[in-house]
């Protein structure tokens, strides 16, 4: 049996910076023997796709209230340890150029292939076996046994990096979860997150004419005692609504639980429309919405409230006091999620009660750690998820080189 000093489960973006970082924090003059196993054909496919193939690599907001997690607190030990400036330190080392978006947001000048390079250029001299499926991982000794679709292998050390379910096109499995229970680890059951939400057969007859249309708006979800809301692109599609906002709302919301969405933000659309009618009420309604809204979204609401063709002096104040509401305060009841197959994410995963918050090690398993995707907790959209893979890695990685 082949063996190693650590074993890193998962070629993926927290996987590649671990075995990278624990070459970085050995004392000099130590070495390890280094094996990361992974079923796909190549490593870190999640980070090529991202960012629309420039790879959103961290977020300069990065701070613990920008995750989700049973235990809020958790994260922030690891992030405080390896920040988003630390991570472009080695980006600019590696001679990456980039840029930075809205919110914060990092993302290459070129390919996401430049960052996927770095991470294989820094984890040189470990072993990265591909095509290797990890068939289970059990106790032997002081360390571990795994038994591969390629043979067994033993370990002094285990890394857990396997992410979640999001995107099983690109080979995710439950893999992680699975070795956590055998370990006796509690879990916080896993959903989708960053995902589309569906709708009911009613919105959708006003979603499916506009599809295409974006517009900015605010969602807001408020329950269970937390209040969650972003200012973000809204897109129209012919299957509901999705875009960054709801996106982002999507990793809140529970089934049976409502949103609303404020079309117009940073206005007072019932004073507005009340002024405009007093400056000469022959236009219409639906024209006179049109200088807050794009105009095809405009006549649709009109449309959908009975006044198509209505004119603005006809109405009452209380009429378009409804009308501002049903702009400014729109509720809406999702039926459900896209599911898996277009979730960014993972909600959920391995109940961070049962690991150490510095090192990511499971308190009653020494040796064996969790880190990135597969742990309960979950970033925001745009970067965050990458920043939290980097910093677990890194906790992870210093507490291997120091054992």
């Amino acid at each position: 049996m082949e063996q190693f000093d650590t074993a890193i489960l998962g070629a993926g973006a927290a996987g590649l910076f671990c075995a990278g970082s624990i070459l970085s924090a050995l004392p000099h003059g130590k070495s390890q023997r280094i094996a990361i196993l992974d079923h796909a054909k190549a490593p870190g496919e999640k980070i090529r796709i991202s960012g629309g193939g420039r790879c959103n690599f961290t977020n300069l907001a990065t701070a613990p209230d920008r995750f989700l997690s049973s235990n809020p607190r958790f994260c922030a030990s690891a992030l405080a340890g390896f920040g988003p400036g630390d991570f472009v330190a080695l980006v600019d080392r590696a001679g990456i150029a980039w840029h930075e978006k809205a919110l914060g947001q990092l993302f290459c000048d070129g390919s996401a292939r430049q960052v996927i390079d770095m991470l294989l250029h820094r984890m040189r001299g470990t072993e990265l076996r591909l095509e290797t499926r990890v068939e289970s991982v059990e106790p032997a000794g002081e360390g571990f046994c795994l038994r591969t679709s390629r043979g067994d292998l033993s370990a002094r050390q285990v890394v857990v990096a396997t992410g979640g379910k999001s995107i099983p096109k690109m080979g995710a499995t439950g893999i992680g979860y699975e070795i956590a229970a055998r370990f006796g680890l509690d879990l916080v059951e896993p959903r989708p997150g960053l995902v589309p939400l569906t709708f009911a057969q009613q919105d959708l007859d006003l979603c499916r004419p506009l599809a295409g249309l974006s517009v900015d708006a605010d969602i807001g979800h408020s329950v269970r005692r937390q209040r969650a809301q972003f200012r973000d692109g809204l897109l129209f599609t012919h299957r509901g609504l999705s875009g960054p906002a709801i996106l982002q709302i999507s990793s809140f919301w529970r089934p049976g639980e409502e949103i609303v969405i404020d079309l117009a933000p940073d206005s007072d659309l019932a004073a507005g429309l009340r002024d405009l009618r007093g400056q000469g009420g022959r236009i219409g309604v639906a024209s006179a919405l049109a200088r807050w809204l794009p105009g095809r979204l405009a006549e649709a609401i009109c449309t959908d409230l009975n006044l198509a063709g209505a004119r603005l002096a006809d109405q009452s104040n209380a009429a378009l006091d409804r009308l501002a509401q049903r702009v400014q305060g729109w509720v809406l009841r999702p039926v459900g999620t896209e599911g898996w197959r277009t979730a960014e994410v993972t909600v959920g995963g391995v109940d961070t009660r049962g690991l150490e918050s510095r090192s990511m090690q499971a308190k009653t398993v020494p040796g064996l750690y969790f880190i990135g995707e597969v742990v309960d907790v979950t970033g925001w959209l745009g970067g965050y998820n990458f920043q939290w893979a980097w910093a677990s890695a890194h906790a992870a990685a210093q507490a291997i080189a120091a054992r």
